[in-house]
């Protein structure tokens, strides 16, 4: 679960907006508060704002995202169990408070407004209110059994890996299995296997290296690994031209029927890739040895 919390001063039509009958929005919790509409809520919290003046942004608003797996099994109890955790993890209780839940998409999500505004006519101290909210969120997840934050990236991460893994065991076979000597030849092997290679263009309109997207993920070459820079697939391609010198290596490159000249960091890269290939071969046959 994430939480997110700030500071804001347009009450009325952040309540109406939690109210938003066309979001399927209900009420799943409530304190301190006798109002039936936005408008009567509204007031209420003005009443009491009204003993600090000097606070603009007198109302805290926060969102409760569950995973999307979580908030389907999250009924209107849990959720007003949810809420009222959070308030007691924020220090909250004695200030007015409304939650209503979204689920209008797929993604569950509660959102919270409380009065910054006590009865004391004190302000609720929002430093550092966003992550303090992500660390409420996550206790009560953990208290709550649902889904923490640091899962949901570890599964991210996971998930990241294994994707960046599939591209470069994919990119592997198509330079293995085609040994494709031009870019749009690699570009149609990588196609072929359901990976897009995109051509990433600077401001002067030349060619500096490639992005991978594949699965719903978008990686530079690099990210994906090492050995799939631009300029190592550019040299790669080269030497099955039959390239071994530098020199040979032209300035621009013919990608989809377009002449695109390349970047002077990727010509540079390739040089120094075609040429550290040279000298790794020399040395695994011995030559000059």
């Amino acid at each position: 679960m994430i939480g997110k919390g700030k500071s804001i001063a347009h009450t009325g039509t952040s309540i109406a907006y939690g109210w938003n009958q066309e979001k399927d929005a209900e009420i799943v919790f409530s304190q301190h508060l006798a109002g039936t509409d936005p408008q009567e809520i509204t007031e209420e919290f003005k009443l009491i704002q009204q003993e600090n003046a000097r606070c603009q942004k007198n109302t805290l608003s926060f969102i409760l995202s569950p995973t999307v797996e979580d908030g389907r099994n999250l009924s209107k109890e849990k959720l007003w169990e949810l809420s009222r955790r959070f308030i007691k993890e924020m220090g909250l209780k004695e200030r007015q408070a409304i939650a209503f839940v979204h689920r209008d998409k797929a993604h569950t999500h509660v959102h919270l407004y409380v009065n910054r505004i006590g009865f004391d006519g004190k302000a609720y101290s929002d430093s550092f209110i966003g992550k303090r909210s992500q660390l409420a969120a996550e206790n009560i997840a953990k208290e709550m059994g649902l889904t923490t934050v640091k899962e949901v990236q570890l599964e991210k991460e996971l998930d990241s890996i294994k994707v960046r893994l599939d591209i470069k065991d994919i990119h592997h076979k198509v330079m293995e299995s085609d040994r494709p000597k031009t870019l749009d030849s690699y570009i149609k092997g990588m196609q072929v296997r359901n990976v897009e290679v995109i051509p990433t263009i600077n401001k002067a309109n030349k060619l500096q290296g490639f992005r991978f997207q594949y699965e719903g993920h978008n990686f530079k070459a690099s990210e994906v690994h090492r050995s799939m820079s631009g300029g190592r697939i550019m040299a790669q391609l080269s030497r099955n031209k039959g390239i071994v010198k530098p020199k040979e290596v032209g300035k621009s490159v013919q990608i989809m029927g377009k002449t695109l000249e390349m970047s002077t960091n990727l010509a540079t890269s390739i040089a120094k890739n075609i040429i550290k290939k040279t000298i790794k071969r020399a040395i695994d046959t011995g030559i000059g040895f």
